[in-house]
């Protein structure tokens, strides 16, 4: 039997994770001011949560929570605190997280394993085309994984085609790992001089941030639009600051594989119950191994659904499904339920879109009023707003407002100065 847990019967990896679901409630309980507040509050007898199942016994933790009471979830010294990192609030300031050495490692570990799913190993060379400053998690993380697996990695950090076109050539990587809308723009740089991507060095993309899959795991607009274009191993992945984990794709892509040692996934319905196993709800997660700021029972506000059949892969660690969107951003637009994602999946994959932001505000009717913001590659000799109409209604039922903007002000809202991802989505609703 392979000592990987992954590899393991659903049964095996079940009964690992209480063992590690029991050891996180105790460092909880001894440890983490919030949570024993929590636990006294709501008279929670931790020795009584034994499986899986009984975790709905407890309340969740919210964004809110980590917002407000942020200093309560350190569980250790100060002294103890290696790396500072924040993450975005629903209030406006950013969530800070401290992790520990123990942190760090734990960290490399979820992306070395992760890094191995996608199918790297020692000998490759990655070209990172993501911050690793800001106090950004994510390209620490990655940098850390790669380090740990022994493969090489290539820190150009985000944007700018021409300086990741000049490092390909002279470095010779053979995976890249980007958000996925950005290689549609290294494609089009690539074509404008005269680059031969195609038979360039680069065989494997790794995306982050964006889907590239549909819920039945065939490719998406975006990710058939690159795969049409530039034949390469196309994986996507799943990852937030508060998990502290990465669900990744295998070569099979059926969906992110869960790394049972690091986290405990619930989806939950709208009455906060679990749903059954391929239905969609809410992602709720519970770290394992982490000693700055566990968390338990955290609400990503993400939707999916849980596959728990094995995969072609042989893991038999549970996969979740592309996320949908996340629950807060919702749309009801004429009477049609939708997520940003399917919009921005339109507009990924129109040629002559060059830059685009989504907009939803209250209208006077009470329903959500979709003004799509779009900056065009050039002057196009027919009519933009009802092509780009006539592309949602097919794509969606549905189509949104749609505003042309010079694509230079588009730039400017997707790329505010203290952001470190690009902001194509922006709510103005008023909850």
């Amino acid at each position: 039997m392979t000592e990987d847990i992954e590899f393991q019967s659903a049964e095996a990896i079940k009964d690992f994770q209480e063992q590690k679901l029991r050891d996180a409630l105790a460092y909880l309980a001894a440890n983490s001011p919030y949570y024993q507040r929590m636990f006294s509050r709501c008279r929670i007898d931790i020795d009584k949560i034994r499986h899986i199942e009984d975790l709905v016994k407890i309340p969740f933790t919210e964004k809110k929570d980590l917002q407000i009471f942020n200093e309560d979830f350190l569980c250790v010294p100060k002294d103890k605190v290696i790396d500072y990192i924040t993450t975005s609030g629903t209030m406006g300031d950013p969530v800070t997280f401290c992790c520990t050495e123990k942190d760090l490692q734990r960290l490399a570990y979820n992306e070395k394993k992760s890094f191995e799913c996608a199918g790297l190993k020692p000998g490759n060379v990655l070209q990172l085309m993501t911050t690793i400053d800001k106090r950004f998690m994510a390209g620490l993380a990655y940098f850390l994984g790669i380090r740990e697996l022994g493969a090489g990695i290539i820190r150009v950090g985000n944007g700018v085609p021409e300086l990741q076109w000049d490092t390909i050539q002279r470095i010779k990587p053979d995976a890249i790992m980007c958000v996925p809308s950005f290689i549609l723009r290294l494609i089009q740089y690539a074509e404008d001089h005269g680059i031969d991507y195609r038979n360039c060095s680069v065989k494997k993309i790794i995306g982050i941030g964006e889907g590239l899959r549909n819920q039945d795991f065939s490719l998406n607009l975006l990710g058939s639009k690159i795969k049409e274009k530039w034949d390469v191993e196309l994986y996507a992945t799943y990852s937030s600051t508060e998990m502290g984990a990465t669900f990744s794709e295998c070569s099979y892509g059926l969906g992110g594989h869960v790394h049972p040692e690091l986290i405990i996934v619930e989806i939950i319905g709208e009455d906060n119950l679990p749903v059954p196993d391929g239905e969609e709800g809410e992602v709720v997660v519970t770290t394992l191994g982490v000693e700055g700021m566990p968390l338990l029972r955290f609400r990503t506000g993400d939707i999916a659904a849980k596959r728990v059949e094995q995969c072609k892969c042989g893991r038999n660690s549970y996969r979740l499904t592309p996320l949908v969107g996340r629950k807060n951003n919702m749309i009801k637009l004429k009477g049609t339920t939708l997520y940003p994602p399917a919009i921005n999946d339109v507009l990924d994959n129109t040629d002559f879109v060059s830059n685009y932001v989504v907009c939803v505000q209250d209208s006077e009717a009470g329903t959500d009023d979709v003004i799509v913001k779009v900056g065009l590659v050039g002057e196009q000799s027919f009519d933009v707003v009802k092509e780009l109409k006539d592309r949602f209604r097919s794509r969606l039922r549905v189509a949104p407002k749609v505003e042309i903007l010079p694509k230079d002000e588009i730039q400017k809202i997707n790329y505010p100065a203290k952001s470190r991802k690009p902001v194509k989505f922006i709510d103005y609703r008023k909850r």
